[in-house]
């Protein structure tokens, strides 16, 4: 039968308007980290609340599931309209399940949270969070019963960020990079190679580290006709196609964090900014999830960020803000690329204890909402898993169990993605030099190309296919930790001569 393009129209403009109300909550939540004063909470809590009880309406009216049932019945939908039914009709299944004042009762929850947890920090004082995290873990817990009863609560909440790669994939995953990088990481110790970590020892003033984070922004192509450079308290991108906005903060002893931090939003935004114009509003136009996402962000860090061909073209662009710094492109790729004794921070990690930042957290958090660790029990939990996987304890819970704002937005099942996009970056970028030579491009300065191979394989198709069915489109080959692992043992090997 012919499409019923009419009731395809309207099921897009109610899919469209749910979209721009959520894009409204975004620019909402970013003024909150950034922008919005200290006393703006109770407002603002309440605005956002409002938004999310509204856009969860949208999603869940008769009207919206009646366009659904029709258009799954519609068998000459073509392959990208399916695609957007198949999207939505996800989106739709599972809210549909969870009461309207639940879902306005953790909007609030979370508004409010959040300023908790920045004073809870800043007082580095666990009990001022504690009990807005155990609501927030309960509300959740009431989430995933509502969405699924009979399903593992954590694989529930996981699927909210990785719908397409199943909780059984993220623990291979996980397990297979603590089994395999620890003995690197302890190999590396071992080593006698003394790197150049000194090379930006020292202070540095945080208005230059700014400036020289908007030079690495603008020698890498970002568009600053729609974006932007904010300091926030957790480094963090927002946005669309149309306006993708990065954050970054600033340490006056670690100008080296401030700029891996910006140069990995920036991938997040180069994503953003890459999907297509025309179907914004839709899945079409919407990014692949979370694994997809970071690894973007992960490839230009990591990939581009901390190679040695990047320290040769950007180096003096530095040194212009800092004068004193004396160092080669080799002592800075060295000192980008040190492998940390002292290694507290996950956000500040290098690249191979990084990943038992994020097991701790995958641990912690999924005992946490299965009812198997108390709340008043995670700092001494997330010390001991910090002195386990990593070899070092932290001596404030600031520097421990409070250092991400994950939780205060409630964002359970979240954590493990970062690795997941991690392994995709390195498959992603094995597929790349098989068609460009990237590492002569980058020391030339040469971006344009990696970002139109990535527009090509990545950007331009927003969510038309699945996550798996996006990394063999892209790769030739299936999802694989394989990439990752020979790319971090034969750079880690020749650095600390192993």
């Amino acid at each position: 039968m012919a499409t019923d393009q009419t009731r395809y129209d309207a099921f897009v403009e109610r899919v469209e308007r749910l979209t721009y109300l959520q894009g409204a909550s975004g620019v909402l939540s970013w003024d909150q980290q950034v922008m919005m004063p200290e006393g703006g909470t109770p407002a603002r809590s309440r605005q956002l609340s409002t938004l999310s009880t509204m856009g969860h309406e949208l999603l869940t009216n008769d009207e919206m599931a009646a366009d659904l049932d029709a258009l799954e019945a519609d068998d000459s939908l073509v392959d990208p309209q399916q695609a957007v039914v198949r999207e939505v009709r996800r989106q739709h299944d599972r809210a549909v399940r969870v009461p309207s004042d639940l879902v306005e009762r953790t909007s609030r929850a979370t508004s409010e949270a959040l300023g908790v947890w920045e004073e809870a920090k800043a007082e580095d004082d666990f009990d001022l969070f504690a009990p807005k995290l155990e609501e927030l873990i309960q509300l959740k817990r009431d989430y995933a019963e509502h969405v699924d009863p009979d399903a593992d609560p954590y694989a529930v909440l996981f699927a909210d960020y990785e719908p397409y790669l199943d909780l059984d994939t993220a623990e291979r995953v996980l397990t297979r990079l603590r089994e395999e990088l620890v003995p690197l990481v302890d190999r590396i110790r071992e080593s006698d190679v003394e790197l150049a970590v000194d090379a930006f020892s020292g202070q540095f003033d945080t208005e230059r580290q700014q400036a020289a984070s908007r030079d690495a922004l603008d020698t890498l192509g970002y568009d600053w006709d729609r974006g932007r450079l904010d300091v926030s308290s957790h480094p963090f991108t927002s946005g669309n196609q149309f306006d993708a906005r990065v954050t970054t903060r600033f340490d006056e002893s670690d100008p080296l964090g401030a700029l891996t931090a910006t140069v990995h939003e920036f991938g997040h935004a180069q994503y953003m900014l890459g999907l297509p114009d025309d179907h914004y509003g839709t899945p079409l136009g919407d990014d692949r999830d979370l694994t997809v996402h970071e690894s973007q962000s992960r490839l230009w860090e990591n990939h581009v960020g901390r190679t040695e061909e990047w320290w040769g073209l950007f180096l003096p662009t530095f040194t212009d803000h800092f004068p004193d710094v004396e160092a080669t492109p080799r002592d800075a790729y060295e000192a980008a690329n040190q492998v940390y004794e002292d290694n507290l921070i996950r956000v500040e990690a290098d690249e191979l204890t990084y990943h038992m930042h994020i097991v701790l957290r995958f641990e912690i958090e999924r005992d946490l909402i299965a009812g198997d660790l108390d709340v008043s029990e995670v700092p001494q939990v997330w010390n001991d898993k910090m002195e386990e996987y990593l070899g070092v304890r932290p001596e404030t819970d600031a520097e421990g169990c409070l250092q991400d704002i994950h939780w205060s937005h409630a964002n359970f099942g979240y954590f493990p993605t970062y690795s997941l996009g991690s392994v995709l970056a390195a498959q992603l970028d094995s597929a790349v030099r098989e068609d460009l030579d990237l590492s002569t491009q980058i020391r030339a300065g040469e971006f344009e190309p990696l970002r139109e191979w990535l527009y090509e394989h990545v950007h331009r198709h927003g969510a038309r296919y699945t996550t798996p069915e996006l990394v063999e489109q892209a790769t030739g080959e299936e999802y694989t930790a394989d990439h990752f692992l020979d790319y971090v043992t034969e750079k880690y090997e020749r650095l600390y001569d192993l």
